[in-house]
């Protein structure tokens, strides 16, 4: 699969954050992304049909966040045309892309109601991922992180471990867990496999739900708070290390006052 990084914000801002090396290496690979959609159409669309794992073939190669940026591009620069359908256009203009120049250096030119049956294929190829969506959580909106089992957006993480048992973060403390607070990280750890790491209150689609909760996850989250439960707080442990610290003998405080003969 292609390595080169996914960096979806535009020039300026590349330019302003010193981020220019970034956006060429991930622009070059949109590019290559396009023209791959294009000669898997092209080697797979027989004048009636396109072949089931035409998408599959391009995703083995790019990836789905890839794919998808530059498919949601295309439609958003082709909206007038009729040959894509409504939900693909939808679909499309879920996807944020920053005004750029460059955008149309990676607009797919592959016949548009061909192009329309990619999509669905793609589409269909990421449902079949089954990760969690916003209808699968409780809204983050207001909410305090702290100790609970949140879900993080699917394009936070790369294509490797873009998994639902991975989506399920346990979120143990951090600034941005608060809503009121100015910072914004949250640390934590993955549910699946107890690494501990950290992320931004934006990057969680909200908290999953209980009842959605597969049987690994409730044990593992059983199990974090049998362990909190048995260590004492920061308090605690502060008071109980005062607690057996050994007493010192006072000095004794001389008489200030003059001896009376």
């Amino acid at each position: 699969m292609d390595t080169r990084p996914f960096y979806p914000h535009s020039f300026s801002e590349a330019k302003r954050n010193g981020d220019i090396e970034l956006y060429r290496q991930s622009h070059a690979a949109n590019v290559d992304c396009k023209q791959a959609i294009e000669q898997a159409i092209k080697d797979n669309f027989d004048g009636m049909r396109l072949n089931a794992d035409t998408a599959k073939l391009v995703i083995a190669e790019f990836g789905y966040d890839r794919i998808s940026f530059v498919l949601a591009n295309t439609i958003q620069h082709k909206d007038w045309d009729g040959r894509f359908s409504r939900d693909n256009k939808a679909w499309a203009n879920e996807t944020f892309i920053a005004k750029d120049d460059r955008r149309h250096d990676y607009v797919v030119d592959s016949h548009p109601a061909v192009l329309d049956g990619f999509v669905n294929q793609f589409k269909r190829a990421y449902k079949e991922l089954n990760l969690w969506d916003t209808s699968q959580v409780n809204d983050p909106q207001g909410m305090d992180f702290e100790g609970k089992v949140m879900v993080l957006c699917p394009d936070v993480l790369n294509e490797r471990h873009k998994t639902r048992d991975e989506q399920l973060f346990y979120c143990i403390g951090g600034f941005g867990c608060s809503p009121g607070k100015t910072g914004r990280k949250v640390m934590g750890q993955f549910l699946a496999d107890g690494e501990q790491t950290n992320f931004y209150r934006q990057d969680f689609l909200g908290e999953a739900k209980a009842e959605l909760l597969p049987r690994w996850a409730e044990e593992k989250l059983s199990q974090i708070k049998e362990q909190k439960a048995e260590k004492p707080s920061v308090k605690k442990q502060l008071e109980q290390a005062q607690a057996e610290k050994p007493v010192k003998p006072k000095s004794p405080v001389k008489n200030k006052d003059k001896e009376v003969r």
